[in-house]
C-alpha cells in the first residue's frame, strides 16, 4: 500500500482526486493539504511514498516547493498536477525533482496511472504532454533547463536584483567567475541584460525562490 499526500487549494478538486485514487487498492490518501505550509507539515509527519502537488497554490509557486518538500522528505516521489501544460513548467518541474507531470486536462484515470508508474521508478508524463513532445521533440529544450546548476544559481540571483559582486559573496566564488557564468547563461538564454534575465525568470515563476 502506497501512502499519498494530496496538495491542492481547492477542496472540491482534492475530493475528486481522492475518490479517484482510492478506487485503486494499492493507493491510500493519508493527508490532504491546501497550502504550502500544510504540505511541508504533512510531508514531515507522514513521509509519504507519493505526493500529488498542484503548482498553482495561493500562497506560493509550486515549483520551488518541489525542492523544499524533497528536502523535508527525500524518499517521497512527487507527481505534479497542473493546469499549466506549457513546456517551461514541465521541464522546470522535472529539473527540480518531480517524478511525473499530469495536466488537469488529461483523462482522470491518467492520474492513477501516473502515480503507479512513478512508484515503479518511471518518469511519467500525461498523454497530452507525451504527444506534444513527440510532435515537437525540441520543445523540451527550454533554454533554462540547459543551464548548469551553478549557472542556474547565478541566473536566479541576478534576476532577483543582485549585482555580480553580491552574487560572488553569496556563492563564495570570485567575481570574475560570476562574470564568466553571467556571459555563458546570457548566451544560452538569449538575454542582453539583467532586465532580460528578470523577465525570463518572472515568466517562468522562478523569482519566488529568492523572496
Amino acid at each position: 500500500m502506497y501512502s499519498i499526500v494530496l496538495v491542492d487549494d481547492h477542496a472540491i478538486v482534492r475530493e475528486g482526486f481522492k475518490r479517484l485514487i482510492e478506487l485503486e487498492p494499492d493507493l491510500d490518501v493519508v493527508a490532504e493539504c491546501r497550502s504550502a505550509d500544510d504540505a511541508v507539515e504533512a510531508a514531515s509527519l507522514w513521509r509519504p511514498d507519493l505526493l500529488a502537488l498542484d503548482l498553482s497554490l495561493r500562497d506560493t509557486s509550486g515549483l520551488p516547493l518541489i525542492e523544499h518538500l524533497l528536502g523535508v522528505s527525500p524518499k517521497t516521489r512527487i507527481v505534479v498536477l497542473s493546469m499549466h501544460d506549457s513546456e517551461p513548467y514541465v521541464s522546470e518541474a522535472l529539473r527540480r525533482g518531480a517524478s511525473g507531470y499530469v495536466t488537469k486536462g488529461a483523462a482522470p484515470e491518467e492520474l492513477v496511472e501516473g502515480l503507479l508508474a512513478v512508484m515503479q521508478g518511471e518518469c511519467f508524463l500525461s498523454s497530452d504532454l507525451r504527444q506534444r513532445r513527440a510532435e515537437r521533440p525540441d520543445a523540451a529544450l527550454d533554454p533554462v533547463s540547459q543551464l548548469t546548476a551553478r549557472e542556474h544559481e547565478v541566473f536566479l540571483l541576478l534576476a532577483g536584483g543582485r549585482v555580480p559582486k553580491q552574487v560572488a559573496v553569496e556563492l563564495g566564488i570570485g567575481q570574475k567567475t560570476i562574470y564568466n557564468h553571467r556571459a555563458s547563461l546570457m548566451g544560452k538564454l538569449g538575454a542582453g541584460s539583467d532586465l532580460d534575465l528578470y523577465r525570463i525568470a518572472s515568466e517562468r515563476g522562478l523569482l519566488s525562490d529568492r523572496r
